[in-house]
């Protein structure tokens, strides 16, 4: 055990957190988000089954800088355009106070990307893939890392 280290983060997690270098990216996919499709080729896919967005979320930025360097480092799924009337989305709420309390750029460091783009960023650029048991949809989150 270590301390100050939130005991959600296997060790499998903390050594793929740790080899990731700036502008790395990590993505946090909900229940639903098609991990085999979209996983790159060296992609490393955690498992967090049992978990949700929310808690994944805070338990990584508690150790994962953000980029400084982009306008953007948090990005969520954009709803599709025949769902942005029909679909609520209170999850995105939650992660804008998370991300508040762990980067001083709070909200405005949270992007948006249309969702097949999203799964092609994935696809590219994804270090890591974590897929959790989340049952919100559009909660897919994708992280830039920066520098300590």
């Amino acid at each position: 055990m270590l301390k100050g280290i939130p005991k959600i983060l296997s060790p499998e997690l903390l050594k793929t957190l740790c080899e990731m270098g700036h502008s790395d990216v990590l993505v946090i996919g909900d229940g639903n988000y098609p991990i085999p499709s979209v996983k790159g080729e060296n992609t490393v896919v955690i498992r967090m089954d049992g978990h949700g967005v929310s808690e994944v979320l805070d338990a990584i930025l508690e150790v994962f800088p953000l980029d400084p360097y982009v306008e953007h480092p948090v990005n969520l799924m954009e709803l599709m355009p025949q769902d942005q009337r029909k679909i609520k989305t209170p999850i995105w709420e939650e992660y804008k106070e998370i991300v508040a309390r762990h980067d001083e750029r709070g909200a405005d460091a949270i992007g948006q990307i249309e969702r097949f783009a999203f799964y092609e960023e994935t696809k590219k650029r994804a270090y890591c893939l974590i897929a959790t048991s989340e049952s919100a949809v559009y909660a897919n989150v994708m992280l830039q890392k920066g520098i300590v």
